[in-house]
């Protein structure tokens, strides 16, 4: 029987849906409901419809024990369910008498057609929802071009998002009121979101550190030893010179207001001029950018935002795709990258360009596929930030590269890795091979090849394409959508 809700609703419980704000630090649902006074019932929800793919579910995992181990220090516990939210929270308001439910917002086209319908149908019953932003630097509806109207390009997005008043991060609440209502929860572990026949994980755990002091750690890590170096370094795969708190991001372990705080505070101690941290914050801008446009064009995430890619010749080639999938596409910075995306989860930015410009233009394969796919391996895979970005590489989206420009994955390697560290470390296959060769090892003689114990076609793939035919190929397909 559903208890009766009380008539102080003070003291009435309020549940915490936590969503993409796995964290307790600047959670502005959280400090709402903690202000509120009432006790609290937080709560995740495994919801079949959006369910991601293997790489995250592996971090969420262990971004949940974290969270949960959190909440357990200041008293309360993270009740588990899974099922659909429409179907869940009204339950559990009911059943726990809970008058309020907090919760942060989510931007991606379903998830704002479920919230909607969900809080229409929360109040109906009398309970209260409240919502806020605690996974961008601004709502997408705060940022508009001087006619009032959403960007659709990306420097004037950042100039008037940078000028936007950010508050102060929230501290953490340390003490939080219990509800000290019998609510049953699933175990995390009867989930079945980590790997275990096989267990492919072992390099993910090897590289991350899921959960809120994880992202802490990475953010303090970068802005000590990595920021005033982005500018440069960032193109580097060979170096560690990212922050690599995409994945952090994707979860809601730190916030990019957090980030934001920080880094402007921490150049500003050291060199008294904040305007050094642009460089990094910008590539934070294109987040917000990203959920932006698909916020304002939901459509885009599964359509051309430019309508004439509608026509392109996309290639079936499973071969193709499959080689691209397995680092063995013979082109070493390129399979380097994929390789480092299977072991790690991750991909470095500059190399991930490369590797989608490679499919979608020397394979002419359909940007959506690579798309899914790094949906499936990555552990940052924001939906709004996978497609925006794809669709740039592609050419078929909002202030995306032009559809001509083709990267070279030949010159890119010698450009970004010029002594082929990053290659030699995920393509261990050409570790012996002269720097000169080793982003165009079918052009070294058969000696340098001989001596550095490769056989291509055989320890190593021959180039699955030739680059000046694809980019001639890719070109004459571009011109006529034109047409």
């Amino acid at each position: 029987m559903p208890r009766e809700k009380s008539t102080d609703r003070s003291r009435s419980p309020a549940i915490v849906w936590f969503r993409r704000d796995l964290r307790l630090d600047d959670n502005p649902a959280l400090d709402a409901a903690v202000r509120s006074g009432a006790p609290l019932l937080p709560v995740f929800i495994l919801d079949p419809d959006e369910m991601p793919g293997a790489a995250s579910l592996w971090w969420l995992h262990h971004s949940l024990a974290s969270l949960g181990a959190a909440l357990k220090k200041r008293g309360v516990s993270l009740i588990l369910r899974r099922g659909r939210p429409a179907g869940i929270l009204p339950r559990l308001a009911a059943d726990t008498g809970a008058a309020a439910i907090y919760w942060n917002r989510c931007y991606e086209p379903h998830a704002v057609a479920r919230d909607k319908a969900l809080k229409s149908a929360l109040a109906e019953s009398g309970v209260e929802v409240a919502s806020f932003n605690g996974s961008l630097l601004a709502e997408p509806w705060q940022v508009k071009t001087g006619s009032g109207d959403p960007y659709k390009v990306f420097t004037p997005f950042w100039r008037a998002l940078a000028q936007q008043p950010f508050d102060a991060p929230l501290a953490a609440p340390q003490g939080i009121a219990p509800c000290n209502a019998p609510v049953p929860s699933d175990a995390l572990e009867d989930w079945g979101l980590l790997p275990v026949k096989p267990d492919w994980a072992g390099g993910l755990r090897d590289t991350w550190q899921p959960g809120e002091p994880g992202a802490q750690d990475r953010l303090a890590a970068f802005v000590d030893r990595a920021m005033s170096a982005y500018r440069d370094a960032r193109d580097m795969p060979d170096r560690a010179g990212t922050s690599r708190l995409s994945p952090h991001l994707h979860w809601g372990e730190v916030s990019p207001r957090r980030i934001w705080h920080v880094a402007r505070a921490a150049a500003e101690a050291r060199t008294g001029n904040a305007a050094i941290t642009e460089p990094f914050l910008r590539e934070v801008g294109w987040r917000d950018f990203a959920f932006h446009l698909v916020f304002h064009w939901p459509s885009m995430v599964s359509e051309n935002w430019k309508s004439e890619f509608d026509a392109f010749p996309w290639a079936s080639d499973d071969g193709a795709f499959l080689a691209w999938t397995k680092g063995m596409t013979g082109y070493p910075l390129v399979d380097a990258g994929m390789r480092e995306l299977w072991q790690t989860g991750w991909m470095h930015n500059r190399v991930r360009m490369v590797a989608a410009s490679f499919l979608i233009k020397h394979l002419m394969i359909n940007w959506r596929r690579g798309a899914e796919w790094f949906e499936e391996t990555l552990v940052d895979a924001d939906l709004a930030v996978n497609r925006a970005s794809w669709q740039w590489v592609a050419g078929s989206g909002a202030d995306a590269a032009p559809y001509f420009r083709i990267f070279n994955p030949v010159l890119q390697g010698e450009k970004f890795d010029p002594a082929g560290d990053y290659v030699r470390h995920y393509v261990p296959e050409l570790a012996a091979l002269d720097a000169r060769y080793i982003h165009r090892p079918w052009e070294a003689p058969k000696d340098v090849l001989a001596k550095a114990g490769i056989a291509l076609g055989k320890t190593y793939p021959a180039p699955i394409v030739d680059h000046g035919e694809a980019r001639a190929r890719a070109l004459a397909a571009y011109e006529e959508i034109r047409k």
